[in-house]
C-alpha cells in the first residue's frame, strides 16, 4: 500500500508516555509512514524506538539524532518523510484512530484524483489533567466543511480561536518549499510550524472531527504559564521569526492576509502578557524592546499591532492599562491553554 500521511513523533525523554501515542496510531496500518524521532533522549525513549520499528516494520521507524529541540525534531520529520501529507504528533498526545482512518480516506481520494490540497484540518481536544468537560477546538463558524475550498470562503474566526499544529495535516511539498525554518533548541515554535507554510496554502479542507488529544497539566509542560515565563526568550525569538520568515505584504488574498494578521497579533499579545506579569524590570524592558524591534524593522506592521485592541491593551499605563491587559491575556489563554 502507498503511504498516505507521514507522522513525526518528536520525542525527548517520553519513555513515560510515547508507546501510548503510537499505538493509537498503529490500527492505521501501512498507509502511515511513523516517524519516531528520539532527540538524544537520556532515558529509555532510543529502545522503544527501535523495539516499536521492529515490531511494525515498513509502519515504524525510529530516526535517532543529537539533541535539537522540538524544532530540530521536526525538521528532521519533514526532511525524511515518505508519504505525500505530514503531521507532528507529540509524544505526550495521541489521536482518535476511527478518526484518522477517515482522513485517511479523504487523503487517499486527494492522492489518487491528483488534486494537490495544502491543508486538511479537523479538530482538537484540550485534554486537561482534572476537567470532566474537555474543551474542544471546533472550526464551524470559520471553515465550510466535506469540500476543498480557497480563502475566499473562509469565515471570521473569533479572537482566540486559530488554526494550531494539532489541527493541520500539511502537503508534505508545501512545507519542504515554503522557507519555514524552525530553530533548534527552541520552544513554541508549532506556532512557526502552522503560521509560516499557512502563507502558501491555496487550498484546504476541513472535516468537523475531534482526532487530536492535546494533553495539558503535566507540572514541567511548556506552555504552563510559569514555565512560559522562564522560557520568555524563546517566545520573544519566535514572535520575531515569525515577523523574519513571513512577508504579509506578499499574500495577496485579503481574507488570507487578514487571518495571518490576527495570528501574528494574537501570538505578539501573548509575549507582552508573559512579559508584564512577570512583573520584572527586566521583563517590562524585553517588552518595550520587542515593540522597538517591530517599530523599526517593519513600521506599517507596527502601526497595525501597536494600535490594535491588542496592542493598545499591551501598551497603556497605570490601573486601566492593566485590566485592559487582563481582559486580553483571558483570550490569550483560550489560544495558548495555559492555566
Amino acid at each position: 500500500m502507498s503511504k498516505l500521511l507521514s507522522v513525526a513523533i518528536p520525542c525527548f525523554n517520553s519513555q513515560d508516555y510515547m508507546r501510548h501515542c503510537v499505538e493509537t496510531l498503529l490500527p492505521c496500518g501501512e498507509s502511515l509512514d511513523i516517524m519516531i524521532i528520539n532527540d538524544g533522549s537520556g532515558d529509555d525513549t532510543a529502545a522503544i524506538a527501535d523495539e516499536l520499528a521492529a515490531a511494525h516494520p515498513g509502519v515504524v521507524r525510529a530516526i535517532h539524532q543529537e539533541n535539537k529541540g522540538h524544532g530540530g525534531a521536526v525538521m528532521t520529520g519533514i526532511r525524511n518523510a515518505s508519504a505525500p501529507y505530514f503531521k507532528v504528533v507529540d509524544s505526550d498526545d495521541w489521536v482518535d484512530s476511527k478518526i484518522l482512518k477517515e482522513i485517511l480516506t479523504i487523503l487517499s481520494g486527494f492522492v489518487s484524483s491528483e488534486r494537490d490540497v495544502d491543508l486538511v484540518i479537523s479538530n482538537f481536544i484540550y485534554d486537561k489533567v482534572g476537567m470532566k468537560n474537555k474543551k474542544v477546538m471546533r472550526y464551524t463558524s470559520a471553515l465550510p466543511q466535506g469540500r476543498v475550498i480557497g480563502w475566499d470562503e473562509v469565515g471570521k474566526f473569533p479572537k482566540g480561536k486559530y488554526i494550531l499544529m494539532h489541527s493541520v495535516i500539511y502537503r508534505t511539498e508545501l512545507l519542504r518549499s515554503c522557507g519555514m525554518e524552525l530553530p533548534e533548541h527552541t520552544f513554541y515554535v508549532d506556532n512557526l510550524f502552522v503560521y509560516v507554510p499557512m502563507a502558501k496554502v491555496k487550498t484546504m479542507y476541513y472535516m468537523d472531527l475531534n482526532l487530536y488529544h492535546y494533553y495539558i497539566g503535566r507540572e514541567d509542560q511548556s506552555v504552563q504559564e510559569t514555565t512560559m515565563i522562564k522560557r520568555i526568550d524563546q517566545q520573544i525569538l519566535v514572535n520575531k521569526l515569525m515577523l523574519e520568515q513571513v512577508d504579509l505584504t506578499s499574500i495577496r488574498n485579503d481574507r488570507q492576509v487578514h487571518y495571518m494578521f490576527n495570528y501574528l497579533e494574537i501570538i505578539t499579545a501573548i509575549s507582552s502578557i508573559l512579559l508584564i506579569k512577570s512583573g520584572t524590570r527586566e521583563n517590562l524592558k524585553k517588552k518595550n524592546e520587542l515593540w522597538k524591534y517591530i517599530h523599526d524593522n517593519y513600521k506599517e506592521l507596527y502601526k497595525k499591532l501597536r494600535f490594535g485592541v491588542f496592542g493598545i491593551a499591551m501598551n497603556l499605563p497605570g490601573h486601566t492599562g492593566r485590566a485592559i491587559a487582563v481582559g486580553a491575556y483571558k483570550i490569550a489563554q483560550k489560544f495558548v491553554g495555559f492555566n
